[in-house]
């Protein structure tokens, strides 16, 4: 399981929506295979160097979308992030799109939450809102 703060996700989607108004969209993560069904609010789960969220709005040339990676597997924070990636994420480069419309009315109905805890099985992504 990956866990990010609730505030760094919402900079994330905020920041997507941002890039989107001003630059013509959303990217699509699943590069055409997937017609319609990344390019709206959200944020983009990677499996790459670590397991980190992203924004997805559309990028001006030069620019970099916001990236916030998860407690548990930073390279630069854990030196274990490999391990700990192959067991929660899967050893191969991976991206999974996730619609904000699951996360932003979970975030403001649980005011006392702080992190967003990112589950993954073989067939499913399951969130859960915890306190640390």
């Amino acid at each position: 399981m990956f866990t990010f703060p609730i505030m760094a996700v919402r900079k994330v989607i905020a920041r997507g929506e941002a890039d989107a108004a001003a630059n013509g969209g959303f990217r699509d993560p699943y590069y055409g295979l997937k017609p319609g069904q990344g390019e709206k609010p959200g944020l983009w789960l990677v499996g790459d160097e670590g397991v980190y969220i992203i924004s997805n709005g559309k990028l001006a040339d030069g620019q970099k979308p916001l990236v916030v990676y998860s407690a548990e597997c930073h390279p630069k924070g854990n030196p274990d992030w490999w391990d700990y990636k192959c067991r929660h994420f899967g050893g191969d480069d991976g991206i999974e799109f996730i619609d904000a419309d699951l996360l932003i009315p979970s975030f403001n109905r649980n005011f006392g939450a702080t992190h967003l805890r990112v589950q993954l099985t073989e067939r499913d992504i399951t969130f859960a809102l915890i306190t640390r």
